[in-house]
């Protein structure tokens, strides 16, 4: 049997009334009680940045609803309406979204990690005890034409699930389960979808171009008409480690011999063209002035390492760990660097003598999604460089070049811009 439930709509004043409560009671204080909005009619209402974890959305319409920052952690959406809903920036950490509709909605840089985003169907008992087949208005279990671009889905759950020209660009979806998804013509340019599930998927006429599928199942999975270009998968990206003739430790002891002596002993190190994603950790080597041109680094934990010098025009640096760097003087001209680990790194120019020395150069690199906060900028040149929703607090922004660079959605501070940055022709600078 199946029956259509009407919805309570609640204004405004009653829905603050019973958050405040909710936020109580997470907070363990007298009087609070965990929110029950079950079947709440709450379309075009505000629960922005409120904290909404563990609570009761079951069948609820949201449509058009502000709940941008909003925390959604573990709370129960099943069969919720979030049509052209505002979830940006909100964390839905482990939520159960089975049988959401999320058609249109904006879901830009969101956390959904191990949230559930299955098919569903909602039922309860009838006086009889019998079990009914509830059915919401308009709510099928799709995200079609959502914007989940910078999204964290890692681990999410959405097989079966369907999202067709949804915008999935730049998307973090590490071991997420996307079996039998329909995904036709959806973008997940940039997207990184390592280990995930995609078997049966169809992601005919999907754009796939730049993706990480390093690690993907894609038992028969519909790519007909899919852009593929330069996706990242288990193939090597150029010459392996092996080519190289000695062991990598080897080479590099020679490389620090060759820097240490000013080039009269020892060779240096040149890794251009190769694919690094097997190799040995790098973490606090030394690397200054190496040389590594369209070298694959993708993932690497370079932590503490040295790179003074060193040239990495058009590497591949995504997703790798840089943290406390010295990256003084580098050259990573039109590097890919999304979602790089950059914290407090140094990226000030590197200084030979009174007369002379050597900026970082970052033009035209891509760092959507990069963390730099607490990093040294310095004099560094980001001229056409891609910096969306990148995160720069804390970062020395003396005299940096941002010419014609793109800020959309990046994190800065005004009083570190006003310390002389060039911001000739720069895009989407929002304070």
């Amino acid at each position: 049997m199946t029956q259509t439930r009407a919805l309570t709509r609640l204004d405004q004043t009653q829905l603050d009334i019973a958050v405040r409560r909710h936020e109580m009671f997470r907070n363990a204080r007298i009087g609070g009680a965990r929110a029950n909005l079950s079947f709440c009619d709450l379309s075009g209402l505000d629960l922005s940045g409120r904290d909404l974890a563990h609570a009761d959305f079951v069948g609820a319409c949201l449509r058009g609803a502000n709940l941008s920052g909003a925390k959604l952690d573990c709370a129960a959406l099943f069969a919720t309406d979030l049509r052209q809903a505002n979830l940006e920036q909100a964390s839905l950490i482990k939520a159960d979204l089975r049988g959401a509709c999320l058609r249109g909605a904006i879901l830009i840089g969101a956390n959904l990690f191990a949230a559930d985003l299955r098919d569903g169907s909602l039922a309860e008992k009838d006086r009889s005890g019998h079990l009914r087949v509830v059915q919401i208005e308009a709510m099928p279990a799709e995200a079609s034409g959502a914007d989940l671009s910078g999204a964290n889905l890692t681990n999410a759950r959405l097989s079966g699930a369907m999202a067709i020209h949804t915008d999935f660009t730049d998307a973090v979806m590490r071991g997420c389960k996307l079996v039998r998804a329909t995904m036709r013509g959806a973008n997940f340019t940039g997207s990184n979808m390592e280990g995930a599930d995609l078997s049966g998927a169809d992601l005919r006429g999907a754009c796939l171009r730049g993706a990480v599928l390093t690690g993907a199942t894609m038992t028969m999975t519909e790519l007909a008409d899919a852009d593929v270009e330069g996706a990242l998968t288990d193939k090597p990206v150029g010459r392996v480690v092996a080519e190289l003739g000695r062991s990598l430790d080897e080479l590099l002891a020679d490389h620090i011999a060759w820097v240490g002596s000013g080039g009269a002993q020892g060779t240096a190190l040149d890794l251009s063209g190769f694919d690094l994603r097997h190799a040995p950790s790098l973490a606090h080597a030394c690397l200054t002035m190496l040389r590594a041109v369209g070298a694959t680094l993708y993932g690497l934990d370079l932590t503490g390492v040295q790179l003074q010098a060193a040239v990495l025009e058009d590497a591949d640096l995504r997703g790798a760990i840089l943290t406390e760097g010295d990256l003084r003087g580098v050259n990573l001209k039109r590097a890919k660097l999304n979602n790089t680990d950059l914290r407090n790194t140094d990226l000030r120019p590197l200084v030979f003598d009174e007369h002379r020395s050597r900026p970082a150069d970052l033009s035209g690199a891509r760092l959507r999604y990069a963390d730099l906060s607490g990093s040294s900028l310095r004099g560094a040149n980001l001229s056409g460089a891609d910096l969306s929703f990148a995160n720069l607090i804390g970062c020395d922004l003396f005299k940096t070049d941002f010419s014609a660079a793109k800020l959309f959605g990046a994190k800065l501070e005004r009083r570190a811009l006003a310390q002389g940055a060039v911001l000739d022709g720069v895009a989407g600078l929002k304070l």
